[in-house]
C-alpha cells in the first residue's frame, strides 16, 4: 500500500477507515470520546501521555507506562497510525512526539481533528471499537528530546533556536505559572494557537511557514520547542515537523521544570 501523507485531510480519511493498516487514534478529551467519535477510532486519554511522577510528572512515561500504552491500543510495527484531537492539534501533536520518541515513523495528523470532521459533515459514532490488545515492548529514541541540561550547554556556537509556544504573559513573566516567570534567556515567542486557522475549522493556517519567519523562526535552523508542560508545544513540534524543520526537538521538562528549578537562568520581557 502506498505510503500515506503526514498531513490528512477529511476526505482523504473517510476513504481509509477500512484498511486493517490504519490504526486511528483520538486523544480527545474523555467525555467527548464517549459522546462522538470517529468510526473505529480507539481512545487515548491525555494523562496517558505524561508520566505523572514527582518531581516533573508532564514528562515523558516511563518505558513501562508505554508498553501498557500501546500494547493496550493495537499499536504494531505495520500499522500506519492516525491521530486527531478536539482542540487544534496540541495532544494529538504530544502523541506524535511521542510516537516520534519510540521510533514508529509511520503516522498521520487530520488536520482540523475532530472540529473539522465533524463541522463539515463526516460520520461519528458513540460505539467502542472492540479492543486488539497486542504485546508491545518500547526502544526509547531520545533523538527527539531535550533535557534542561542540554538547553543550559548551549552557546552561542550552537545557533540553536528556542521555540516557546506559550501565552505572551507567560512569556514576558507578567503571568507566573512556576516559582520563576519569564522564558528561557533568547527563546522567541509564538503561541501556539496563531498557527490555527479558525476559519477552517482549526487546520493548521496554510501560510504557516510565512508567518513563522515574521516572528523570526527559521526551518532551516536546530530548533526546541516548549510551553509549560509539553502539552501546547505538541502542537508546535507537530507543525516543525509537518513542514520539513530540518532538526525539531521538544523539551518535555517545560516550563513545570524549568520554571521551578533554582540552576536555569530566566530573562523577563520581550
Amino acid at each position: 500500500m502506498s505510503e500515506l501523507p503526514k498531513l490528512l485531510e477529511p476526505e482523504s480519511l473517510v476513504e481509509l477507515l477500512e484498511r486493517p493498516d490504519i490504526l486511528l487514534v483520538d486523544v480527545c478529551k474523555d467525555e467527548n470520546y464517549s459522546r462522538r467519535h470517529i468510526p473505529g477510532a480507539v481512545h487515548v486519554s491525555t494523562k496517558e501521555l505524561m508520566n505523572g511522577g514527582q518531581p516533573w510528572p508532564n514528562k515523558l512515561p516511563s518505558p513501562e507506562q508505554l508498553d501498557a500504552l500501546f500494547s493496550r491500543i493495537g499499536l504494531t510495527a505495520d500499522k500506519h497510525v492516525v491521530v486527531y484531537d478536539d482542540e487544534g492539534g496540541g495532544w494529538a501533536g504530544r502523541l506524535i512526539w511521542t510516537l516520534d520518541v519510540i521510533g514508529h515513523q509511520n503516522w498521520s495528523y487530520l488536520n482540523g481533528g475532530l472540529i473539522a470532521w465533524y463541522a463539515e459533515g463526516f460520520p461519528t459514532t458513540d460505539e467502542v471499537p472492540p479492543p486488539e490488545v497486542v504485546e508491545f515492548e518500547v526502544t526509547v529514541d531520545r533523538a527527539a528530546i531535550v533535557s534542561a541540561e542540554d538547553i543550559m550547554a548551549l552557546d552561542a556556537t550552537n545557533d540553536v533556536q528556542i521555540w516557546d509556544a506559550r501565552s505572551i504573559e507567560e512569556y514576558t513573566g507578567e503571568k507566573v505559572m512556576a516559582e520563576k516567570g519569564g522564558h528561557i534567556p533568547g527563546a522567541i515567542h509564538c503561541e501556539w494557537t496563531s498557527l490555527m486557522d479558525r476559519e477552517r475549522n482549526m487546520r493548521i493556517r496554510q501560510d504557516a511557514l510565512e508567518y513563522l519567519a515574521t516572528v523570526g523562526i527559521s526551518p532551516d535552523k536546530p530548533t526546541i520547542t516548549h510551553c509549560q508542560s509539553h502539552h501546547r508545544s505538541g502542537f508546535t513540534y507537530l507543525v516543525g515537523r509537518l513542514l520539513g524543520f530540518s532538526n525539531i526537538r521538544a523539551y518535555d521538562g517545560s516550563w513545570w521544570e524549568w520554571g521551578n528549578r533554582s540552576d536555569t537562568p530566566v530573562e523577563q520581557g520581550r
